[in-house]
């Protein structure tokens, strides 16, 4: 039999879900993923919710454009490198259209107060978007006192240290491995 979710993944769908995500996912991956959560997990069923998470995480991780890193992941375990390819396509489309737009109309719009307003407005938007993420992430990845822990020590180097975040990342990772494996250990 065939999956009943399969008829909602088709190549243009990817295309055009990705490609809705682009229009409105202003301030880059953070904001995107409320969006991706209504989507992705409530509205087609692609995935399940800790797999966008997993997705998200491990796209931040990796050099290039979180958005399209995620949605290439979603894209790919839907329909393979098609789908991969489909779902990348459509969340940088958007991006495509509308910096060709205003490349072309910059010296119209660079001093209306209309369009600084409007991107004003847009700018708190995100600001609340990333909040929200925020708070998800918090709640699914801060489950016990190491990882405050390494919660503390990751901000503090971050917000007081010019070190690499590449590195801040590596380190932390190994940092729950090793505690994971101390508890491991300790349980036997």
């Amino acid at each position: 039999m065939s999956d009943p979710k399969q008829k909602t993944d088709t190549l243009l769908r990817l295309y055009l879900t990705f490609f809705k995500m682009g229009m409105v996912t202003f301030g880059g991956g953070y904001a995107m993923l409320p969006i991706l959560e209504r989507e992705v997990v409530e509205k087609y069923q692609w995935a399940e919710k800790e797999k966008v998470l997993d997705y998200y995480a491990v796209s931040q991780g990796l050099p290039g454009i979180i958005a399209v890193n995620v949605s290439v992941f979603i894209g790919y375990h839907r329909r393979k490198v098609p789908g991969g390819v489909a779902a990348a396509l459509g969340v940088v489309s958007p991006c495509i259209l509308i910096i060709t737009l205003i490349a072309a109309c910059l010296q119209n719009f660079q001093n209306n107060p209309y369009v600084r307003h409007a991107l004003a407005g847009i700018s708190v938007c995100v600001c609340a978007l990333i909040a929200s993420t925020l708070m998800g992430l918090w709640k699914k990845s801060v489950k016990d006192w190491t990882g405050f822990l390494i919660f503390l020590v990751v901000s503090a180097l971050s917000l007081f240290t010019s070190l690499s975040p590449i590195l801040i990342v590596v380190a932390a990772a190994v940092c729950g491995i090793l505690i994971q494996e101390a508890r491991r250990r300790g349980a036997k």
